[in-house]
């Protein structure tokens, strides 16, 4: 990943509106200038984060970073809206809550692209961010297919629902089948954390919630398998109601 440190690199980023994941300050670090790149990256939408020393040198790799550094993305998000304003509620939209695997990240964009998704949307914190690796990983997708940063995913899927789509949610316990629904219309696939599913928040915000049948002992799949199963319906539907093979 491509970590740029010290406060003139970073501000340089920021000036320039190159695509930065996030920034990560020393926490108790202050100042005007701590505060002015706080402002700045805000109004340019990039999450700040305040860990401890330990923290921040682990992830940049290096202790001489001045208190700050900053992840390059491999590609700017676009906002929610403008990803609803070009589609006006048509389509298939992949909401992630809160996956942290940016290799399941990148799987799934390229998955998403390959099923004829419109886009991703995925929260700000506490997930993987648009890096290098998530780039590697969707093997060349991310380039195509627009992504939308959050910085609460429930909100959004209210948004969302406004806009005319019914949010599908993948939970383990859910009893009716994925193919039970109705995948035809404008959808939302909702997919949660590695290992722990959705959170109670976006899985009351779902109009559906459906599951995968497993046999044996494994119980979930990994979140991109599942993504994958998920939006091959929805082209398996909807490519039966328009009567093609």
């Amino acid at each position: 990943m491509n970590w740029l440190t010290g406060f003139h690199p970073v501000e340089e980023a920021l000036a320039a509106g190159r695509a930065l994941d996030r920034i990560v300050i020393v926490r108790g670090r202050h100042g005007e200038r701590v505060e002015a790149v706080v402002e700045l990256a805000r109004s340019r939408g990039v999450p700040v984060r305040f860990l401890d020393r330990a923290q921040v040198d682990r992830l940049s790799g290096t202790r001489e970073h001045q208190g700050i550094a900053a992840l390059a993305a491999a590609k700017s998000a676009v906002a929610l809206e403008d990803l609803l304003r070009a589609k006006d509620g048509r389509g298939v939209l992949v909401l992630l809550d809160g996956v942290e695997d940016p290799h399941n990240l990148g799987a799934i964009v390229r998955t998403s692209l390959a099923a004829g998704a419109e886009g991703v949307v995925i929260p700000e914190r506490r997930a993987a961010g648009l890096s290098e690796t998530v780039e590697r990983a969707s093997a060349g997708a991310l380039a195509h297919l627009p992504v939308a940063r959050v910085k609460n995913l429930v909100r959004a899927m209210e948004e969302i629902k406004q806009a005319g789509y019914w949010l599908v949610g993948l939970e383990e316990r859910a009893e009716r089948n994925y193919t039970e629904v109705d995948l035809t219309g404008p959808i939302g696939i909702v997919l949660g954390r590695e290992g722990r599913g959705l959170h109670e928040l976006a899985r009351q915000h779902c109009d559906f919630l459906v599951s995968l049948p497993t046999k044996g002992p494994v119980r979930s799949l990994n979140v991109s398998v599942a993504a994958g199963i998920m939006l091959f319906e929805v082209l398996r539907q909807r490519r039966g109601r328009n009567g093609r093979t």
